[in-house]
């Protein structure tokens, strides 16, 4: 998937993230953490926000992510929906999702 423009999904309010993505002029991908848990969960929250990603074919973005203690699930839900928006896309097969994770 394409990443056309800046979109931003999520909070800053507590148990939230709020992911911002964009398109990323060096074609790679990168991510960028801010986190309230930074120490016990950071590579927990970057590999759920990599995973989701990659997922959705897509491999150049900008991603920041403000984290203020959100669950997995949160994290994928605010990645997937940035990602949708930065690309334009309103559809989404929620039953896709169950293969991820197998």
């Amino acid at each position: 998937m394409e990443i056309l423009t800046t979109a931003v999904a999520g909070t800053v309010e507590s148990s939230d993230i709020m992911v911002t993505i964009e398109p990323n002029p060096n074609h790679n991908l990168d991510i960028t953490l801010e986190s309230s848990v930074e120490k016990q969960f950071g590579n927990q929250i970057r590999k759920v926000i990599k995973e989701t990603v990659e997922a959705l074919k897509v491999d150049q973005a900008i991603i920041t992510a403000v984290d203020k203690g959100a669950l997995d699930c949160t994290v994928q839900a605010r990645t997937i929906a940035a990602v949708y928006r930065a690309a334009g896309k309103s559809e989404f097969d929620w039953k896709e999702i169950d293969t991820w994770n197998a």
